[in-house]
């Protein structure tokens, strides 16, 4: 036998055979995101009175719950399906309270002892089967009934549907703006369901409640998990805590204000006792000036002047109230610009690197920094025998470290290309005579230094081949020989 801990009361959602004579063993994890699961926090401590709570809490689907008398003495526990007096027929819910705890809900939600309901019995296998039977039918119900509302021409919204446990009676929970005639409409949903109809008006709140959702803050809705009561919510709490009036980022999925504004109120109001008034006027020596907007957190006012109100000027409170009385001795304070201090920056450390954009690239930084060193020493440079320079010393050929190979001897010598006589791009050699900016070199030794002064002197000598300059062939890797 099912015990449906969740809120929904349905099979698929209960904990299935884990139900046991002391009641549900999942209880305290079943379902305890929803505001529907209790905890006992008077369970393991033994009653020192001898009379004993005959009431017991039972809850039904989404939010309700009602308090029963236990008049028949059943054994009863935390999850134990219960069939229950209604009117007419009966309904079936699951018990969420027992033990002393329930005189205290009673007392706080002000249910009379007088008007409890009795319970009939646990609930058989009839009952539970007629039960989840008819909750499978409320969701194609509830489509039914939005179309006849729509075809009438209804202005509303019907949110939910509840059937009875015994199918007698089904509850239609909508919302609307205006008052709704509903004689055509009951008609239409009598002859249509074949039930009992019963017509319950709910706020857009109790609808956000019923139906659930993900907030702006990535958690659920606090009215459909824990939130109990609805307090009112107006503009001036957002005023309070410096935030700007825009409907689209202070309203909840309801339309309404949303109820966390008034969770840091308290706070707000009791930083804002410290400040002077938001309307306060200075009267400087160079004008009125007045307050346009207080930091609660930082502890300071910002300030402009009436004739120039684009330039801001930010105190500290404490500065701002010696004006204030200053002003109340009759004296004009300094221009705002004298009072004004260089703001201090604050070195902060980042120690996680949470800022830093490159923290993702630094493998890449290394390893690409050290590849272009190796590329250039391994390049040949072309300008070592610049205007600066000396000549270069021919390399010596290192013949005993690299074998011979019997090809490279019988293949012909490569010959310098001849220069282009003609040149169909004229820029071309204006662009290649151009120097290109050469790396800081090393220190030259002095011979090298003193040809360069030489050459420098001569131009002439200079501009002349040196024909004992020694032309170097481009060497190439030796090819692999297969026979060897």
């Amino acid at each position: 036998m099912s015990c449906g801990c969740k809120t929904s009361g349905d099979s698929a959602h209960s904990c299935g055979p884990k139900k046991t004579a002391n009641g549900c063993e999942s209880v305290n994890t079943c379902g305890n995101s929803y505001k529907l699961s209790v905890f006992d926090w008077l369970s393991n401590i033994n009653n020192p009175a001898s009379n004993r709570c005959d009431y017991v809490e039972v809850r039904f689907k989404n939010d309700r719950k009602l308090f029963y008398k236990n008049v028949n003495n059943v054994p009863l526990h935390i999850g134990s399906v219960v069939t229950v007096e209604s009117s007419p027929g009966h309904d079936v819910g699951v018990v969420s309270l027992t033990g002393e705890l329930v005189k205290i809900q009673m007392k706080k939600k002000r249910a009379s002892e007088e008007s409890a309901l009795k319970i009939y019995r646990l609930a058989n296998q009839k009952d539970i089967e007629v039960w989840q039977e008819v909750r499978k039918k409320e969701d194609s119900v509830k489509i039914e009934a939005r179309k006849i509302a729509h075809k009438i021409g209804l202005e509303m919204k019907v949110t939910d549907v509840e059937y009875q446990g015994d199918a007698s009676k089904v509850t239609f929970y909508y919302t609307a703006d205006n008052r709704i005639d509903f004689r055509q409409l009951i008609k239409e949903y009598a002859s249509t369901f074949r039930t009992k109809i019963d017509m319950k008006q709910i706020g857009f709140r109790q609808e956000a409640a019923k139906v659930g959702g993900i907030g702006s803050c990535g958690r659920e809705l606090c009215c459909s998990t824990w939130l109990t009561d609805f307090r009112s919510v107006n503009t001036n709490v957002a005023r309070y805590q410096q935030l700007s009036i825009n409907p689209q980022k202070l309203a909840g999925q309801c339309g309404k204000l949303k109820c966390c504004l008034n969770y840091e109120l308290d706070s707000y109001l009791d930083a804002l006792s410290n400040f002077p008034s938001s309307s306060t006027v200075l009267d400087t020596e160079k004008g009125r000036a007045f307050c346009i907007k207080i930091d609660v957190f930082k502890k300071k006012m910002w300030f402009a002047y009436v004739d120039s109100s684009m330039a801001w000027y930010d105190f500290d409170i404490d500065l701002v109230k010696k004006l204030i009385a200053q002003n109340k001795k009759g004296e004009r304070t300094p221009p705002l610009e004298d009072l004004k201090q260089p703001d201090v920056p604050l070195h902060t450390i980042d120690l996680i690197q949470e800022n830093s954009v490159d923290r993702f690239e630094k493998k890449n930084k290394s390893f690409n920094k050290n590849r272009p060193q190796n590329q250039n020493q391994n390049r040949p440079n072309n300008n070592q025998n610049g205007p600066n320079q000396g000549p270069r010393k021919p390399r010596p050929e290192r013949s005993s470290d690299r074998p011979q190979n019997a090809e490279k001897s019988d293949r012909p010598e490569r010959t310098e290309r001849p220069a282009r006589s003609e040149n169909p791009n004229p820029n071309a050699n204006a662009n290649s005579n151009k120097p290109r900016p050469q790396k800081p070199q090393q220190q030259q030794p002095k011979a090298q230094l003193e040809k360069a002064d030489a050459t420098a002197a001569d131009p002439e000598k200079s501009a002349q081949p040196n024909p004992n300059k020694k032309k170097f062939k481009k060497k190439f890797p030796p090819k692999k020989d297969n026979n060897a």
